[in-house]
């Protein structure tokens, strides 16, 4: 894990905090505003650069554990945080917020955790490409289905969202690697940059957020309580889920930590994007999406050490059997 991998979470506090702060100051809201939509567009592109979606092919490689894996995070998940939203968030804005911070799988520092909790860090990139490319797919739908049901949602600017912060970064991505060869100066060096830029451009994109908003966050105090319990309610059953998912598939203990992360783990970029543009009049709706890595990335680290807890006292118990 490298440095700026370790900062993640504080260096996202202090984008929250700068935006809160600077965001009442004269012009900085406004313009700040202006800003969202570009960064998320050039943190996608890189996003989509950087992950290697010509491999998608080897994740049906071990075709239970995909079918598994899908099938919990675009079946289960979504019905769990319909469910766990209509209980605990009246609010619909945070509601749906909430449903999109759920039903989009994280694409990047799930491997990171994978790999802190002794998993098969291998068998979770395969299914990085595809958790990717069917999130984006199915998030509209998601949507129009669960958080339509409110009337919170109209077509036009959903599909206008879409194209302009998935459809377009995701073309011109495949546009690039189709031109520019991976082995080429040109593509190594875009690489290098997006390897760390993707962080660069969230965190701008994250300012921009509280800044522009600022004025309705401070207006709103009580929404990291609110947003609290059903998010950890999330972790909580969804983690004996992946663990029972695991168990009946008689996964190795490796497979399964990388099940359990892959299942858990949330946070897409793309939510946050698509929600910014959609919902420009709703701001709770990113403020959800914000709030929710917050608590999701100690869970992380917690239950990253609860596995490698568990795999110590399974290969214990195999010693002494």
């Amino acid at each position: 894990m490298s440095l700026l991998d370790k900062l993640e979470t504080i260096l996202i506090l202090v984008a929250i905090g700068l935006g809160l702060a600077l965001g009442q100051v004269g012009l900085v809201g406004p313009w700040a505003k202006k800003l969202i939509s570009p960064f998320l567009v050039v943190m996608l592109f890189g996003l989509f650069v950087k992950t290697p979606l010509a491999e998608i092919g080897k994740c049906f490689k071990n075709l239970k554990f995909t079918l598994t894996s899908l099938g919990i995070n675009f079946i289960w998940i979504p019905i769990l945080g319909y469910g766990l939203g209509a209980i605990f968030l009246q609010n619909p804005d945070l509601r749906i917020g909430y449903l999109m911070l759920l039903v989009t799988p994280c694409t990047d520092w799930y491997l990171i955790f994978t790999a802190l909790a002794k998993g098969n860090v291998t068998l979770s990139t395969s299914i990085l490409p595809m958790n990717l490319i069917v999130q984006v797919i199915l998030l509209p739908f998601y949507l129009l289905i669960f958080a339509g049901l409110a009337g919170s949602v109209q077509l036009e600017p959903l599909a206008a969202s879409v194209f302009w912060t998935v459809i377009l970064p995701l073309g011109s991505s495949l546009l690039i690697k189709w031109l520019i060869q991976a082995q080429s100066p040109i593509r190594q060096s875009l690489d290098r940059f997006f390897a760390h830029g993707v962080f660069l451009f969230l965190w701008l994109a994250i300012f921009c957020v509280f800044a522009s908003e600022a004025r309705q966050v401070w207006d709103n105090p009580t929404q990291f309580k609110i947003l609290f319990p059903p998010v950890i309610l999330f972790f909580g059953i969804n983690f004996f889920v992946g663990r029972l998912a695991g168990s009946l598939g008689r996964f190795s203990h490796e497979d399964s930590v990388s099940l359990t992360m892959t299942t858990l783990a949330r946070n897409s970029p793309v939510a946050l994007a698509v929600a910014v543009v959609a919902f420009p009049a709703q701001p709770l709706i990113a403020l959800a999406l914000v709030i929710g890595p917050l608590i999701e990335l100690p869970v992380l680290a917690v239950v990253a050490q609860a596995l490698l807890w568990i795999g110590r006292g399974q290969r214990s118990r195999a010693l002494n059997g």
